[in-house]
C-alpha cells in the first residue's frame, strides 16, 4: 500500500465511508462494546436510525471495516509480491505496505488487533481466512529472500518470524504516541518511525534466517540442544 495523499475531510467522503470512518475511530477509541450507534449518528450529523439505511447494525459495521482492510491487505500484499523484481525486493515491498498501513489507519490497525471476538461467527472465519492467505503470501516471500529458510525444516522459523514483524509493526498505535487524527499532539515523526520499523522488520527476518542457518540463537549465541534449524549457509539474503 504505497504512501497515501491526505485523508480527506469527512464532510468531502460519501455517507458510507463517513460513517466507517468515525465508527472506526469511535471502536478503536472506546472499543466496539462501549460505543452505541446513536454515537456514531451523532458524529457524521444523523440520528442513529438514519445508519440503517447504510449499515444492517453495528456488528455490520464492525464485519464491513475488518473485512474490507483484510482484503486490502491481500490484495496489495499480492501486488507487491509480484512486482517482478525479484523475491527480496518483494519482501522489502511487503514491510513498506505493511508499515505504511499501521502509519496512516491506525484505528484499523487497532480494530485488527483487538475487536475479531466481537464479529459473528461467519464474518469472524472470512477474516481468519483472509488472514491466514496474507501470513502464507508473507511466509512464501521470506523463505524465498532467504535461502536458508527455504528447508522444510525451517519453515516453523520463518512463520514465527512473520508473526514477530506483524507484531511488531502493528503495535505503532501504542507507540507511535497520541493520534493527530484526533486533534492530539504528535509523537515520534511519521517518516522516522517508518524507517525505524522497516530497519527492524529487515533485522528481524535476518536474525532468522541466521538462526536456521546456523541453529544458534542470534541472541544469545547458544546452540539449538538437538541441532533443528541448520540447513547451512545463508546466501542471496535480503
Amino acid at each position: 500500500m504505497g504512501s497515501m495523499p491526505n485523508v480527506p475531510a469527512a464532510s468531502a467522503l460519501p455517507r458510507r465511508d463517513q460513517i466507517r470512518r468515525e465508527a472506526a475511530r469511535l471502536f478503536a477509541a472506546r472499543g466496539f462494546l462501549g460505543v452505541g450507534v446513536d454515537e456514531i449518528g451523532k458524529a457524521v450529523g444523523i440520528s442513529g436510525p438514519g445508519l440503517y439505511r447504510h449499515f444492517a447494525g453495528k456488528d455490520a459495521m464492525l464485519a464491513d471495516l475488518l473485512i474490507g482492510i483484510s482484503e486490502r491487505l491481500l490484495e496489495e500484499g499480492r501486488r507487491r509480491a509480484g512486482g517482478g523484481d525479484g523475491p527480496a525486493a518483494a519482501l522489502d515491498a511487503l514491510i513498506s505496505g505493511h508499515v505504511d498501513f499501521a502509519l496512516n489507519d491506525r484505528d484499523l490497525i487497532t480494530l485488527h488487533d483487538r475487536e475479531l471476538l466481537n464479529l459473528k461467527e461467519e464474518d469472524r472465519r472470512t477474516v481468519r481466512r483472509l488472514q491466514r492467505g496474507y501470513v502464507e503470501l508473507w511466509v512464501d516471500i521470506v523463505r524465498q529472500a532467504h535461502p536458508s529458510l527455504a528447508a522444510p525444516a525451517a519453515e516453523p522459523t520463518a512463520r514465527a518470524a512473520v508473526h514477530a514483524v506483524f507484531g511488531l509493526i502493528n503495535s505503532t498505535p501504542h507507540s507511535l504516541g497520541p493520534n493527530p487524527a484526533h486533534g492530539e499532539r504528535t509523537g515520534l515523526q511519521r517518516d522516522g518511525m517508518a524507517a525505524l520499523l522497516h530497519t527492524l522488520a529487515h533485522g528481524a527476518f535476518a536474525a532468522a534466517a541466521v538462526s536456521a542457518a546456523t541453529g544458534v540463537s542470534p541472541a544469545t549465541g547458544v546452540a539449538a540442544a538437538d541441532g533443528s534449524g541448520v540447513t547451512g549457509p545463508e546466501s542471496g539474503s535480503a
